[in-house]
């Protein structure tokens, strides 16, 4: 099994400096990704400018987005963006899609959302997959490009955590990554055992299987008060006291002893990669972390 990093790009008070550290950090370690998500109404880079970046800082993990709306998007606009990552970063990005869970991020950038469902994501998926290919949508000149490195374009993963999606996603996505909220084996492989299935039905190699939760690195109560705090302030659309009921039981909290043996239950259950998320964006929090991943990077 795998471990990426996901960048700390949902804490506040970020600099190009600290990102780049975290970026440079992730690199040099045994992560196999760098990874980060999008959201519009908040106070995190915008997700493809940082890709950019991302491209500049790393050598070497593959960089990976989880997740992009293409509904909060033109899909053809879309589509070149990622491909001009995909040759910045030769050919080391992973595209993860999904509809989001918010509808303000819709209403920011004056997106429809009736279209917040798997039927319009996969439209999207298919108008980017052309466009990769190198079809001529209109009567342009030329296609849109650039071409990307990876014949065909990047990766497609879905991110979702819902059985029905999974399925349905199985006809143009060639993985799954999903987030695990109290660290569940039993239900993460209930979902694996789902996308398994549905990508066998549809006659596809079997799909990479991530998952990621929110860690706190550290000893006594420091940890869980930092967990809290991260999600205070990343769950800001949902009611302060459903975060404060939940806080106690969500992501890991604990030592480098403990989260190594929890990622270990992940293996056990045929986790191809855990992307880690971090709610600090301490470089400290970075470090430890290495510890652990190296005991997976054999």
């Amino acid at each position: 099994m795998h471990i990426g990093m996901t960048m700390p790009v949902m804490e506040p008070d970020l600099d190009a400096a600290l990102l780049q550290i975290w970026a440079q950090g992730i690199d040099d370690g045994p992560f196999s990704s760098a990874c980060w998500g999008e959201r519009i109404a908040f106070d995190n880079p915008d997700c493809l400018t940082l890709l950019g970046a991302l491209a500049a800082w790393t050598d070497r993990v593959r960089l990976v987005t989880t997740v992009v709306v293409p509904q909060l998007h033109d899909p053809v606009l879309l589509a070149k963006s990622l491909a001009t990552g995909d040759m910045l970063s030769d050919g080391r990005l992973t595209v993860g899609l999904g509809i989001g869970g918010r509808h303000e991020d819709y209403h920011a950038v004056g997106a429809d959302t009736t279209r917040q469902n798997m039927r319009t994501l996969a439209e999207s998926a298919a108008t980017m997959r052309r466009v990769w290919a190198g079809e001529k949508l209109t009567d342009s000149v030329l296609p849109v490009g650039p071409p990307s490195v990876q014949p065909g374009g990047p990766e497609l993963h879905v991110g979702t955590t819902g059985p029905r999606t999974i399925r349905s996603a199985a006809a143009w996505a060639s993985g799954v990554a999903g987030v695990t909220l109290d660290l569940d084996l039993t239900k993460q492989r209930e979902l694996f055992d789902i996308a398994r299935d549905a990508w066998t039905e549809a006659r596809k190699p079997q799909p990479h299987l991530a998952t990621s939760f929110w860690f706190a690195l550290g000893e006594g109560d420091g940890p869980r008060e930092q967990m809290h705090r991260h999600l205070r302030h990343y769950m800001n659309w949902i009611p302060a006291e459903f975060v404060d009921a939940m806080a106690p039981t969500t992501g890991f909290a604990g030592t480098e002893e403990e989260l190594t043996e929890v990622l270990r239950g992940f293996a056990g259950i045929g986790t191809d990669e855990v992307q880690l998320i971090p709610t600090s964006s301490d470089p400290d929090q970075l470090r430890r972390a290495v510890e652990v991943a190296a005991e997976f990077s054999s």
